[in-house]
């Protein structure tokens, strides 16, 4: 299973793009496990300190930082399918 920690900010357009994008991928691979986080709240805040996120969204996979900003979504499919 692939675990997917998800970072972000109420007031962040980059994070409800980056929402979407994940849709797209939960729809595209079923077995994706997706854990959102707010920055604000205390899981969200220790996360984002151990990983060193200074800006939303944060994307984590499988205990690795994936991406910090912006989500790339060809560049999340890709590392996705290379799980499979």
């Amino acid at each position: 299973m692939i675990t997917i920690q998800f970072l972000t900010s109420q007031s962040c357009s980059e994070c409800f793009q980056a929402k979407q994008i994940l849709k797209e991928a939960k729809a595209k691979y079923p077995n994706l496990k997706i854990e959102e986080y707010d920055v604000m709240c205390l899981k969200g805040l220790e996360l984002a300190v151990k990983y060193g996120i200074m800006a939303n969204p944060g994307v984590i996979i499988n205990g690795e930082l994936f991406s910090v900003g912006s989500l790339d979504k060809e560049k999340l499919f890709e590392k996705i399918s290379n799980f499979h």
